[in-house]
């Protein structure tokens, strides 16, 4: 899959397009036993009326659009809306990715019709991906939440924590949203000492994922540990602990940053 990035659409209007239809936070997929695949539908001829839609570039020469569905949308036959984070790990990375992307500017998009400086209808700006006022000219940009993620170490352990936030009993790395005027490394040396009281050094940066729930960036890190002992904050962190690669509680589902971090360090364990 090849996609290129646009703002304006430049095709004329009978060009076959690929549609990512959304109804609320579900995307419509063809699902065959448990496999996943990109509906290549017109959803004029299914009598699908988007509420919304946003143009979002090129995918293998064609036309691409991410589109919002009402409620009310009749789902097509052998298709099925599916939860996005049911989709991670059970689809290719790169069509992840992609319908991650289309679903954050949609949601930018559903937030955003109004100017908040002056209460007019916003437009779309045709040569960036951004709201125009056209009364008093404001111009606003997709939001992106950014946050650390980051496994920390001591000596051949690793610190796990299960979130208060977890529909599911599993423990993950920590992590934790940047605050305005903080660097990375400060963001997670408060976070750390916030959730779990220990301080850590030797910061090293791992790699960043784009988490489209609904806009976050997260940022990830490793560390090893300095000082302090266990003290978790309750309202955020139910347990914690220090465990080896093999006697891991259950932790993330591939195809997340967090599991990323956790498997690089089972395998640095050798």
């Amino acid at each position: 899959m090849f996609f290129e990035p646009g703002y304006s659409c430049q095709e004329k209007e009978d060009v076959k397009a690929y549609w990512l239809l959304f109804q609320k936070n579900k995307f419509l997929v063809y699902e065959n036993n448990g496999q996943f695949a990109l509906p290549d539908i017109d959803p004029d001829k299914l009598n699908i009326k988007p509420v919304r839609r946003q143009y979002l570039g090129r995918m293998d020469g064609r036309s691409c659009y991410a589109a919002g569905l009402s409620p009310e949308t009749v789902t097509p036959e052998g298709m099925s809306f599916c939860d996005l984070r049911r989709l991670l790990a059970l689809i290719p990375d790169d069509l992840f990715s992609l319908v991650g992307k289309a679903y954050q500017i949609l949601h930018w998009d559903r937030n955003h019709q109004y100017c908040s400086r002056c209460g007019t209808q916003t437009e779309n700006k045709m040569d960036e991906r951004a709201k125009l006022c056209p009364s008093c000219g404001f111009i606003n940009y997709p939001r992106i939440s950014p946050a650390i993620i980051v496994a920390i170490t001591r000596g051949r352990e690793i610190l796990l924590a299960r979130g208060s936030r977890f529909k599911i009993a599993f423990y993950s790395v920590l992590a934790g949203f940047v605050e305005p005027g903080e660097s990375f490394e400060e963001c997670l040396q408060r976070e750390v000492g916030e959730e779990v009281g220990l301080k850590v050094k030797n910061i090293q940066y791992f790699g960043s994922q784009p988490w489209p729930f609904p806009n976050s960036l997260m940022v990830g890190f490793t560390a090893e540990y300095d000082s302090g002992e266990i003290k978790i904050d309750k309202s955020e962190i139910l347990d914690a602990g220090w465990f080896t690669a093999d006697q891991l509680p259950q932790i993330p589902d591939t195809g997340s940053i967090a599991r990323q971090l956790i498997d690089s360090f089972i395998q640095d364990q050798g």
